[in-house]
């Protein structure tokens, strides 16, 4: 997997003297700044005879930049109360795609630098969204080749050091095996080549993998997520997996990281079949697993002190056929909880549930635990919260603050996330309408049109996994923070056509590495 290298420049002027560069693009709010001072004389020529400059994206030929090209993507006004760093982020996703497109291969980008704390990450995010918007479709690399779809092998960046150049380039790795995973088409991302993909991504590595394919072993330890695999069982291909990855630091663990990801490589809704045009883009149902992968290969190559990581992700294929699972049967959880299902396109939940449970048993021996899942939950978490990621937590973790704190590094890093509290209601909601069960998986509606469709699911998961035995008040608390991505898994919310985003990866690496 490549990506465009990041090469680290003390300033604009350093920048100006790289002979391997062959463009300079300026991000910022005006083009007065005194770092542009040698750019002033052309600038002003250009806004003579174009009145967009510092309205729109220009370009122009400038004897005075790397390869004659000079871009100036303004990023408009920042002095409003809901302005924030993805201003940045728009400006430099368009910007870069302008110098690929006028044939550069490796721009310098200068991002002015402004005082407000909000944006102390802007340079950053700014590499980092057009690494988004540069990254072209797994499939198509591969028949293509990457180095046509994808010529700008690099970037120069003004205002930071090397070593920040490394850590971004650890991170956009993770992301764009966050992509790759949660983009590709359902036959060459299927469970069991999300599972290779993982193996490939992370050999060498300093996170361990392990791959779980035996079917009895499955069905003895993920018995829910087995029952959404049950009909995909028929096709040897379609086979499910459970991919666990773990990275122990280097010296004393001060803090161990959980998670669990949702890996529905496809999504049919099951025996209640997605119609009326809804399955197409579901091959994207994975993108919560994806993230999770993303994350670990991040870690990898971050290699935090004090810090362990572990992660679970389950891959698997929710297909309709003769041997599906159908709503009202009662399935028990590897917690031993009995599950009515309520709705075979509920399945995510079910998949979680028993990770969540095998991580719950892990938790209990650990450091300083904090479990989190990752998923693309529920349709009313993106009509709820639109494009950004939902977080719902149990006692614990509200005790910590830990959505808070995810909240608060999301809106640096350009990961925004909602904050929804988990209520009584969520509780009653999922509660058993009989003897014969424990727990009620879900209503038979969309959950779009389901009160409190996002928040409701996150009771069942605490239900099912046995996490409800480690609450704020019980004698082992252990912090459980869900995040829903359905709203924030993909750019401009278009699960069909959009480009994966690799969200939350930005505010759950930036706030569990700031401690």
């Amino acid at each position: 997997m490549s990506y465009p290298h990041l090469h680290a420049f003390d300033s604009l002027h350093q920048a100006l003297e790289a002979t391997q560069f062959d463009a300079l693009i300026v991000l910022a709010c005006d083009f007065n700044h005194t770092e542009l001072a040698s750019l002033k004389e052309s600038i002003h020529a250009a806004e003579l005879v174009d009145q967009r400059i510092g309205q729109q994206l220009t370009s122009m030929y400038c004897s005075a930049v790397p390869g004659h090209r000079l871009i100036l993507a303004p990023v408009g006004s920042l002095d409003r109360d809901y302005d924030d760093v993805r201003s940045f982020t728009d400006a430099a996703k368009q910007a870069v795609s302008l110098a690929k497109d006028m044939g550069a291969k490796a721009p310098v980008v200068w991002v002015e630098p402004l005082k407000d704390p909000l944006y102390q990450q802007a340079a950053a995010v700014s590499y980092l969204a057009m690494c988004q918007a540069l990254w072209q479709p797994l499939e198509g690399r591969e028949v293509v080749g990457e180095e046509k779809l994808e010529p700008l092998h690099s970037i120069g960046l003004c205002g930071i050091s090397p070593e920040q150049a490394k850590e971004l380039m650890a991170i956009e790795a993770g992301r764009r095996l966050a992509r790759d995973l949660a983009g590709t088409e359902p036959e060459r991302m299927s469970a069991l080549n999300f599972a290779a993909y993982c193996q490939e991504a992370f050999a060498g590595s300093a996170v361990q993998v392990e791959v779980v394919t035996d079917v009895p072993t499955l069905q003895r330890d993920y018995p829910l997520m087995m029952a959404v695999a049950r009909s995909s069982l028929a096709v040897k291909r379609h086979h499910p997996a459970v991919i666990r990855l773990t990275y122990n630091p280097e010296g004393a663990v001060a803090q161990t990281v959980l998670l669990a990801g949702k890996g529905l490589v496809y999504d049919t809704g099951g025996a209640d079949l997605k119609v009326g045009g809804s399955m197409a883009g579901m091959s994207r149902d994975k993108g919560g697993g994806a993230a999770v992968a993303g994350f670990m290969l991040a870690i990898a190559g971050l290699k935090p002190q004090g810090l362990k990581v572990v992660a679970e992700i389950g891959a698997v294929r929710n297909s309709i056929g003769s041997d599906a699972f159908v709503p009202d049967e009662v399935l028990t959880s590897h917690a031993g909880v009995r599950v009515r299902i309520g709705n075979t396109d509920a399945e995510g939940r079910l998949v979680l549930a028993d990770l969540l449970s095998h991580l719950r048993e892990q938790a209990l021996n650990e450091v300083t635990p904090q479990i989190f899942s990752i998923a693309t939950l529920t349709g009313h978490a993106a009509r709820a919260v639109g494009p950004y990621t939902a977080l719902v937590e149990n006692g614990p973790s509200r005790a910590l603050q830990l959505a808070a704190k995810l909240q608060q590094f999301g809106d640096l890093w350009g990961d925004p996330c909602e904050i929804s509290r988990s209520r009584r209601e969520d509780f009653q909601f999922i509660q058993a309408k009989s003897a014969a069960e424990d727990v009620l998986s879900c209503n038979n509606a969309a959950s779009s049109v389901t009160v409190r469709g996002h928040q409701f699911p996150m009771a069942f998961l605490v239900e099912a996994s046995g996490l409800a035995a480690h609450g704020q008040y019980q004698a082992k608390p252990i912090p459980y923070l869900h995040l829903d991505i359905a709203g924030s898994g993909v750019d401009g919310g278009d699960w069909i056509h959009g480009k994966p985003s690799a969200a939350p990866m930005l505010a759950l690496l930036a706030a569990t590495l700031a401690d």
